[in-house]
């Protein structure tokens, strides 16, 4: 039977009719999967739903979640939706700042909050608030506080007072009608609230899920967090599709979880795939002499996949894929589960060669752009008609229009733009013209007449004093290429030349410090070491032969911190906070260029030093 899906909690009966699943959605707790069938889902976001009506939750209530992922995620949201609640899902991982500012800016009256570690990270924006603060709910129980099974046995005890009146106020809401309310990341200010309508998300992830080619009975898992857009659509296109979602337990498990699901794929931001592709190379440092040969040629040889050429290749290549499959790939496969994998990705660039060697293995990286603004999807990649294309975001999703401003600016129109910002209709008049197109702040291209290509962020992109314009996140995904970096930044606005702050990959240092016998204390004394310094010379060299002569990273500097989102240096999405980073290296990069000169020749002359025979040591590593 068709179920018409035009508001997201239709996707309820949805399941209930077309994929009766018992592990529709399921949790590992206490070293066992927890699955929860889809009449299960049903059940309890409808009881969810009735409770609070019962606690005296009204339409238009805003309500907060903070959580990780997990079934009850999704029972809260349906709830939310059902009810004419707005959902404000918020990362669990913000300032202090940042929660006071969402709280008072949305005016929620209810938090659902998943544990007492969150709620003592939220406690002190909710104390700011005195009166004004939310009630609060907890999933865990925790002593003196009000936990959310109150809610459900509320609504169970209800139902019969409250069923009729769901049913018809479900009948009353309008895909128009507003339903969640996203506050952006941002790397800049305070977050913006983006509202978005049941049309605006049910349109989305009706259009991405057709491109889809993950088995309806297949297993994803899911760990970038909900309440981020990206995710979350992803997840109503799980549900749509009847595709059981495994939540993670947490980043540092993705690889036992899918071995344990046997998953089909999960969705990921470049990041992760980064840490992906720096262990399966780092596993190959040790092998003996043959295996480690074999094991090189196959990095070698899967740089060279690609999806549009595979059925046009030598013989010799399709003998050389079987031949590292089965000596190399079919083991990473394994790692993941065994199956052929989906693996959605997007919030930034990714190297090419990443998603070939990945594809060669049976690991299909597909590339996506969109923002919380779109609902998100703009563009992807698209397997199942076959338009894909490396290096690309893929082909403008069904039902949205795009063109280009004069300075390149991706402009966008269609049912998943948003409503606007909350409380905030100057800066929606900013962003959404009168002709309906939302300005992204991105700048790209289309390849082919038909893909998508991002190439920077506007608000970026900067001069440098002799007036060429340099796009920094472009060189920024090339040179974290290198298995010797981690994290850069590219500055030099209004300078002479580009230069970079870089926070190196110490797992990757530490074994090339062994391998030289380099002495050190601790990784501050490391990134100053002359050796070290000479090294990161040459990576640079490597990498500019392939940019322009003022795109050149010309001098830099390394640090011995990570940038995360923990130490506030990286956004909830992991992109770079770059006034908070410029801010903080303020005087490394003062002291570039006031100190240091353009180099003349091979190498800088940023801390010199002539030391020939490591020199020829470090290029025959």
């Amino acid at each position: 039977m068709e179920v018409e899906i035009t508001r997201t909690f239709d996707l309820l009966e949805h399941l209930v009719v077309n994929h009766p699943k018992e592990d529709i959605l399921a949790v590992k707790r206490n070293g066992k999967w927890e699955k929860y069938s889809s009449h299960d889902y049903y059940k309890y976001a409808h009881y969810l739903c009735y409770g609070l009506c019962e606690i005296g939750i009204k339409p238009g209530d805003r309500v907060l979640t903070m959580s990780s992922n997990c079934p009850e995620w999704n029972f809260m949201d349906m709830a939310l939706a059902m009810g004419g609640f707005i959902h404000v899902p918020i990362y669990p991982t913000l300032s202090v700042e940042n929660y006071t500012h969402i709280l008072r800016h949305s005016g929620a009256v209810l938090l659902l909050v998943e544990n007492n570690i969150l709620l003592r990270r939220i406690r002190p924006a909710l104390q700011a608030l005195g009166d004004e603060a939310p009630v609060i709910y907890t999933l865990a129980f925790i002593p003196e506080e009000h936990n959310v099974l109150e809610i459900l046995k509320a609504g169970i005890a209800g139902r019969d007072r409250q069923m009729l009146a769901i049913e018809q106020r479900k009948r009353d809401i309008k895909p128009t009608d507003w339903t969640t309310l996203i506050y952006t990341s941002g790397t800049t200010g305070d977050p913006k609230g983006v509202m978005l309508s049941h049309q605006n998300i049910c349109t989305n992830f009706i259009a991405h899920e057709k491109v889809n080619v993950v088995p309806t009975d297949g297993r994803v898992l899911s760990f970038l967090p909900l309440n981020h857009m990206y995710e979350r659509s992803l997840n109503y296109h799980w549900q749509l599709r009847g595709v059981s979602i495994y939540y993670a337990e947490s980043l540092g498990t993705i690889q036992q979880n899918m071995q344990e699901i046997h998953g089909h794929g999960f969705c990921a931001v470049p990041r992760v795939i980064e840490l992906m592709y720096d262990k399966l190379y780092a596993a190959g440092k040790d092998l003996k002499p043959i295996k480690k040969r074999i094991y090189d040629r196959a990095f070698i040889h899967g740089q060279r996949y690609d999806y549009t050429f595979i059925k046009k290749v030598s013989l010799f290549y399709q003998i050389s894929q079987w031949f590292f499959d089965r000596t190399v790939y079919r083991h990473w496969r394994e790692r993941f589960g065994g199956n052929h994998l989906v693996v959605i990705t997007g919030g930034s660039s990714i190297q090419p060669n990443m998603v070939r060697l990945f594809a060669a293995a049976g690991i299909n990286i597909y590339e996506g752009y969109g923002l919380s603004e779109t609902s998100p999807v703009i563009a992807v990649n698209d397997p199942a008609h076959r338009q894909v294309r490396i290096g690309t975001v893929g082909p403008v999703l069904s039902g949205v229009e795009l063109k280009f401003a004069d300075d390149g600016e991706i402009l966008v129109r269609g049912p998943n733009v948003m409503l606007g910002y909350y409380k905030d209709p100057e800066y929606t008049a900013e962003v959404i013209d009168k002709d309906g197109w939302f300005h992204t702040g991105d700048i790209g291209e289309l390849v082919a007449g038909k893909f998508l290509k991002i190439t920077d962020r506007k608000k970026d992109i900067f001069k440098l004093s002799a007036g060429k314009y340099v796009a920094p996140q472009l060189i920024e995904n090339l040179l974290r290429g290198s298995e010797y970096i981690d994290q850069v930044m590219v500055v030099g606005e209004n300078e002479k030349f580009a230069a970079a702050i870089i926070s190196p990959n110490f797992n990757t240092l530490h074994y090339w410090a062994l391998k030289y016998k380099l002495h050190y204390r601790d990784n501050e004394q490391l990134v100053a070491l002359p050796e070290v310094q000479e090294k990161y010379r040459a990576v640079m060299d490597l990498y500019n032969k392939s940019l322009a002569p003022h795109e050149q990273i010309k001098a830099f500097r390394l640090v011995a911190d990570d940038w995360t989102t923990a130490n506030g240096l990286l956004s909830p999405t992991l992109k770079l906070k770059r006034n908070l980073l410029i801010n903080k290296y303020s005087t490394l990069i003062k002291g570039i260029y006031n100190k240091v000169e353009p180099p003349t020749g091979l190498f800088s002359a940023l801390s010199r030093v002539e030391l020939p025979s490591l020199r020829d040591l470090i290029k025959r590593s």
